[in-house]
């Protein structure tokens, strides 16, 4: 319980809600990150004869920084809850993104010439290439070029438009054209 600071404002806390706090804390270490330490405070609200608390986690996440949460409730364990959740979600987003752009480990420098040697084997294939003549007979515009491919059952054609640049027009695969 090093990593955990719980403090009471204007309210005692008992050691059912100090427990439920800690059960909180600990979800939020299981998400994998490197969390060096938690304040949580919880204080007592009175505003218009009606009472209500407030929960505040002050996260800290190394080379992250702080990342502070506060919620109000009429119920300190509701509270609580609807803090959990809110950090949750913003540390879920954090790990996400640390995991989608990750730095290569060593292992992975080590397998790239694995790698290069697979793909070297594949472009090594010993299926035979057939010519296809390359028809350019005049410059057409784009839209004639997609009522061409649209017409035959190839995949893409290249063609000469009307400016004189050599294009590439490609069927997509959700139906529409791709223009090079």
């Amino acid at each position: 319980m090093d990593y955990l600071h719980v403090y009471g404002k204007n309210f005692e806390l008992t050691d059912p809600i100090k427990a439920y706090i800690k059960d909180a804390a600990d979800s939020l270490l299981k998400l994998g990150l490197d969390i060096t330490g938690i304040n949580a405070t919880v204080s007592a609200d009175e505003r218009n004869g009606k009472k209500g608390f407030t929960f505040e986690f002050d996260i800290h996440v190394a080379k992250k920084g702080n990342v502070v949460i506060t919620q109000k409730d009429k119920d300190v364990y509701a509270a609580i809850d609807l803090a959990l959740a809110r950090a949750k979600k913003v540390l879920r987003r954090y790990a996400d993104k640390i995991k989608n752009h990750k730095n290569i480990s060593l292992e992975e420098i080590m397998a790239a010439p694995m790698l290069e040697e697979e793909i070297q084997e594949a472009l090594n294939y010993t299926d035979e290439v057939v010519p296809t003549p390359f028809d350019v007979d005049k410059p057409i515009s784009v839209e004639e070029a997609v009522e061409i491919l649209k017409n035959s059952n190839k995949y893409f054609i290249v063609f000469e438009d009307k400016s004189g640049k050599t294009r590439v027009l490609y069927k997509r695969t959700d139906g529409k054209f791709g223009l090079y």
